[in-house]
Formats: structure tokens, sequence, C-alpha cells
């Protein structure tokens, strides 16, 4: 699964929806409601970083691989939504 584009990429996406929902799902409840704001300074910062390898790993697949401007929008997308890279990876499962 390492091996090609898109198993690094489902991987990744897979790591940086985690980070994400850690994120909204504890580290901004901790923030506003335990007054721990360090919490959102640590995760955020690995999330952001988590975010940028996302963008990476999905310029490489998608330059290897060819896809159209919509899918990488799509896939771009995906990563803003809460669950959504879990949905994309689904449908990359397929296409691997």
């Amino acid at each position: 699964m390492i091996n090609t584009a898109i198993g690094r990429f489902r991987i990744i996406g897979f790591i940086e929806g985690i980070s994400y929902l850690i994120l909204l799902g504890i580290a901004m409840p901790l923030k506003y409601y335990l007054d721990a704001p360090a919490t959102v300074k640590v995760v955020g910062l690995l999330h952001g970083w988590l975010f940028l390898l996302y963008i990476l790993a999905l310029a490489h697949v998608a330059f290897k691989k060819r896809w159209s401007i919509l899918k990488v929008i799509g896939a771009f997308i995906a990563s803003l939504i809460p669950f959504g890279n879990f949905v994309l990876d689904v449908r990359l499962k397929k296409e691997q």
C-alpha cells in the first residue's frame, strides 16, 4: 500500500483526518470549556503540518495519476469536512 502514490496519499489522509477530528472534538472543547489553550496550539500545529503533507501528497498523486481538476478539488474539499477524508479513502481504495 505504501509503495504507490495513492497508497501513501490514503495513509496521510487517514492520519490527517484523525488529527482534524482530535482538533475539533478534543482540543477545541478543552480550550473553551476547561480554559486549556495549549492543547489547540499543540494539536493545531501537528494538524497544520499534516495538512501540508496532505496537500503535497495530493499534488503528487494528481500529477502521477493525471487526475482531473475536479477530482483534485474534491479531494481538497474532503480534507476540510470532518470525516471527509474517510469517505474519500473508501473511494480511493476502490481505485487502487
